[in-house]
């Protein structure tokens, strides 16, 4: 649960297995919520120590901003989208996450998050998650200005190959934009969705979910069907992602 332990940690996860990965030149890269940052790494828009500190920074920010008032996050899983997005709205809780597949996220204080599991729309589930406080919302605006302030001594690069946009899915293709961006990201919703649509969009065939990894590929498969998928989670996964990556090279 601890922010500022677990976002470095999963970065530097991340981009370590992506130097054990021959990536093809012009391979779409994404990342979800704080993978985005490994996801900027691997664009070359940050370099790996930068993107690494820049993860510490902004989880030991959000850990402040958790402490300032009792807020967390709760799984919607199916129902109508509308209904899903309406009823969240209307309980005062924010979307944070739209991961497509009939999986919505949604953050707010801890009494609203109850009644949604009370009031929960129809044909769904609710099922709150074991995190610190209501990441993507109004309620990390200050760990947004703690990152902005350290990203002031960054000097980002473009990118190398295209970064998709938690914003909205869309290919990046400036440094500058990309940096402002992911220090925006705290606050606001991760469009996963729009990602994925984009991934489809740009003709993928296969997705590698990198090191902590299983749900994304798992969001993939549900609305890209028939790309590939791997969750490479273990040093032994690496030799199934070189076959993949040579496959569908």
């Amino acid at each position: 649960k601890d922010t500022a332990v677990t976002q470095p940690l999963v970065v530097a996860a991340a981009l370590l297995a992506a130097r054990r990965l021959d990536v093809p030149p012009g391979t779409p890269v994404a990342g979800h919520s704080v993978g985005e940052l490994a996801a900027a790494a691997i664009a070359g828009v940050l370099d790996a120590d930068a993107a690494v500190e820049l993860a510490a920074v902004r989880g030991r920010a959000m850990a402040a901003a958790c402490a300032l008032e009792p807020t967390g996050m709760s799984a919607v899983l199916g129902g109508g989208p509308d209904d899903v997005l309406a009823t969240i709205e209307r309980l005062g809780l924010d979307p944070a996450n739209r991961n497509g597949a009939a999986h919505t996220v949604a953050a707010g204080p801890l009494p609203a998050l109850a009644e949604l599991a009370r009031q929960k729309p129809g044909r769904s589930r609710v099922v709150p998650l074991p995190v610190a406080g209501a990441f993507h919302t109004r309620f990390m605006a200050s760990a947004e200005e703690e990152g902005r302030a350290h990203a002031a001594s960054i000097v980002p690069a473009d990118p190398t190959r295209p970064l998709l946009s938690n914003a909205d899915g869309s290919v990046v293709d400036s440094g500058v934009k990309a940096l402002r961006r992911l220090v925006n990201q705290v606050t606001r919703p991760v469009r996963w969705d729009a990602g994925m649509a984009m991934l489809g969009d740009l003709g993928v065939t296969a997705v590698i979910e990198l090191p902590p990894a299983g749900s994304l590929v798992g969001l993939v498969k549900r609305e890209l069907k028939g790309t590939g998928t791997l969750a490479l989670k273990t040093p032994e996964d690496l030799e199934k992602a070189a076959v993949l990556i040579k496959e569908h090279a």
